[in-house]
């Protein structure tokens, strides 16, 4: 593969430059008569290991009933994505995961990757089908045993009984182990009393709480004869069959939102609200009819993550719907940007097309290039999650790494479809405004997504927990020397594979290779140096700083973490960054198309070198760049912009989207016929001879 940051050859483009200010860029890789990527391959590579799930479910979201209605009130938006939640059921769209027995596939790859999809419908379609069947029915079936499961699962399937996902307290969001709500358990009756004792403990933001759920898995403190075992998950009856509260069971409609207003979230209390002993969902803890708790997991600890780690699907599928809804919202951008024109200065030139700026290229094509990142690490992540829920691999050591691999990426790519719908709302100008082009839209109902399934920061900070405890394994019983010269490792070649770490070969303080690397070009090898030594250094800097930590005080302690907390979540995002790169890498190694690697080659270089500019601060105070170097990074960007303008309509196009998934007037092929209406009339103006003169160049005729 030829290198992006070498390759001699000057980009087929034109050097003319109209007064506007803009070179006249060839608008595809054709008319650049330049090898062209194999669209079909990067569609089949893009789709990923489920690529049949994802093509079913995009061949049926085509049909217009499941399409989001600009301008429904809230109260219309929430009965419309009811009825689609039915005409899931009908289409079978919706049970992959369940047990074969109740007509489900036991597939969860394939659902959460035909989950994903519905993003392209409506958001809210696809966060309320999460709630019903990915939360509230997956609590059923992966904490309950098969009576719960022969109980419930057929009519939560069938949408008989819609449920809530009850866990969110408004005093207690990601501190779930905080939580208020308790679940105390009475011999005499053998029930639970479930109630909420204080206000805060009431359950919050809860999908089909405020309308629709008349069900909820309730997660509550357990406590039997007077000793609290922690978070434990309930089945709760939540309303009569016409729709009123069941008694000592009360709660209020959430109301308007920022987005998703097609879910009727809402908030919930119990009042001393009894249940049957058996309505425990008891596979990890259980209490007998005499109140005598029991569990496999003697941990409270372990036994509260095992439970939690066991609905980690919410954090998969959001990371993957935040990265196709980026690709959506870059196909809609991209599109646009090929075809509108703005300025000549008047030199009697054609407009030039937006997308031959080069801001535009900076701010549209280096999205772009993470946007595959981002699809190229979800399916890779997609892979672990499905090994896991298999059983195919299904150690405590694989699901700790699939936890720490959800904390490190949903945070990532949540993110990056609120910075990239904004970026490409505000390249398509008012016409990106205008909620017929949908980028508002999707920026409002993605916002939530940073935050539920896991505050980002909080999940980042997981992460940053994870890799400075394995760091402090690696040199148990070691002297300062061998930790100061300790080199991570902790990279995609564990997590995704579990195939052992990656050894760089090189200690933290050994600058001087990869200095000179860099100025032979930043080819990939030396970009995964930087990327890698940067996430090294810092987990052994913070490490360094915290260990004090075992000789203080708790509260001592803690102020000491609290002091390194914000680098710390740097740290974790920067191995995160790491996991994308290394899984775009991973996808471009194995495509045998010349014309094809070799753009994908450049795309994944832009996204390398992005980072890097991103950080250039960092690695100039650490020497890991000289000052000429870093500023050579932002130069290499500009010319691999360039080189990637011509294929920038074939790379959005190999998202695979049809008419009917963009749905974006802009994006449809108008302003094209808008340009070419307005360039044939000024064409044919000029050519009668009727045409005005500029009134500068009728006082030049009259000098």
């Amino acid at each position: 593969m030829t290198d992006a940051a070498v390759r001699s050859r000057k980009p087929s483009t034109s050097q003319r430059t109209p007064a506007g200010g803009a070179p006249t860029a060839p608008h595809s890789a054709a008319e650049a008569a330049e090898p062209r990527i194999d669209v079909d391959r990067v569609t089949d590579l893009l789709l990923g290991t489920w690529a049949d799930t994802r093509r079913e479910a995009r061949e049926m979201i085509k049909d217009p009933a499941f399409w989001r209605v600009d301008g429904l009130g809230m109260d219309e938006h929430r009965e419309r994505v009811l009825g689609q939640l039915h005409l899931l059921v009908e289409q079978g769209g919706v049970h992959r995961a369940f047990p074969k027995r109740f007509g489900g596939e036991e597939n969860n790859g394939a659902n959460i990757a035909g989950f994903e999809e519905l993003v392209a419908a409506d958001p809210s379609l696809q966060i309320k089908s999460g709630v019903q069947w990915g939360l509230f029915g997956s609590a059923v079936l992966q904490l309950g045993t098969t009576e719960h499961h022969d109980k419930w699962l057929p009519g939560i399937m069938s949408l008989e009984i819609p449920g809530a996902f009850a866990m969110t307290e408004t005093g207690h969001g990601s501190d779930v182990a905080a939580i208020g709500t308790t679940a105390t358990y009475d011999p005499e009756t053998e029930e639970f009393v479930i109630h909420t004792p204080f206000r805060a403990a009431w359950k919050d933001y809860l999908g089909n709480a405020a309308l629709h759920g008349i069900a909820a898995t309730v997660f509550a403190q357990l406590i039997t004869n007077g000793v609290n075992h922690g978070v434990h998950c309930f089945y709760v009856p939540l309303r009569d069959e016409n729709g009123a509260f069941l008694p000592g069971v009360g709660g209020e409609d959430d109301g308007l939102k920022g987005g998703l207003n097609g879910i009727d979230n809402g908030r919930l209390h119990f009042d001393h609200v009894r249940v049957p002993r058996t309505n425990l969902l008891n596979k990890y803890g259980d209490v007998a009819p005499d109140g005598t708790y029991s569990s496999e997991i003697s941990s409270p600890g372990r036994r509260f993550f095992t439970m939690l780690g066991t609905l980690v699907q919410g954090r998969v599928s959001l990371d993957g719907s935040a990265a196709w809804a980026s690709a959506l919202g870059l196909d809609i951008a991209v599109t646009y940007a090929n075809q509108r024109r703005q300025f000549d200065s008047g030199s009697g030139t054609d407009e030039v097309v937006l997308l031959d700026y080069g801001k535009h290229q900076r701010r549209l094509l280096s999205r772009l290039a993470t946007t595959y990142a981002t699809i190229f690490a979800h399916d890779e992540f997609l892979q672990k999650f499905d090994a896991v829920f298999s059983g195919k691999a299904d150690s405590d050591a694989d699901r700790e790494d699939l936890e720490t691999l959800a904390a490190a990426l949903k945070p990532l790519s949540t993110w990056h479809a609120l910075d990239t719908l904004q970026e490409a709302r505000e390249a398509c100008g008012g016409n990106g405004f205008l909620f017929e082009n949908r980028l508002v839209g999707l920026r409002a109902d993605l916002d939530i997504y940073v935050t539920f399934e896991g505050d980002n920061n909080i999940l980042l900070q997981l992460v940053g927990k994870r890799l400075l405890g394995d760091f402090g394994r690696q040199f148990k019983g070691k002297d300062a020397k061998a930790l100061a010269a300790y080199a991570v490792g902790q990279t995609a070649g564990k997590l995704f594979h579990g195939a052992g770490l990656r050894q760089l070969g090189q200690t933290v303080t050994d600058f001087g290779s990869t200095a000179r690397a860099v100025e032979r070009g930043l080819r990939g090898d030396q970009q995964h140096e930087l990327l890698a030594g940067r996430v090294q250094q810092m987990v052994a800097d913070i490490a360094g700083r915290l260990r004090p930590a075992s000789g203080l005080s708790p509260a001592d302690a803690a102020a000491l973490f609290n002091a390194n907390q914000a680098e710390l979540i740097e740290a974790a995002r920067a191995h995160a960054e790491l996991l994308q790169w290394e899984a775009f890498t991973d996808a471009v190694t194995g495509i045998q198309d010349e014309g094809t690697s070799r753009v994908l080659t450049w795309l994944r270089d832009l996204f390398g070198l992005g980072l890097i500019e991103k950080h250039l601060a960092w690695y100039l105070i650490n020497g890991r760049l000289s000052t000429q170097r870093a500023a050579a990074v932002s130069s290499y960007i500009d010319r691999l912009c360039l080189r990637l303008r011509p294929h920038a309509q074939d790379l959005v196009d190999a998202f695979g989207y049809a008419p009917e998934h963009v749905r974006a007037p802009i994006a449809s092929g108008a302003e094209q016929e808008r340009q070419d209406e307005a360039r044939a009339y000024y064409r044919a103006l000029a050519e009668s001879g009727r045409a005005p003169i500029s009134e500068k160049a009728a006082k030049r005729v009259v000098s």
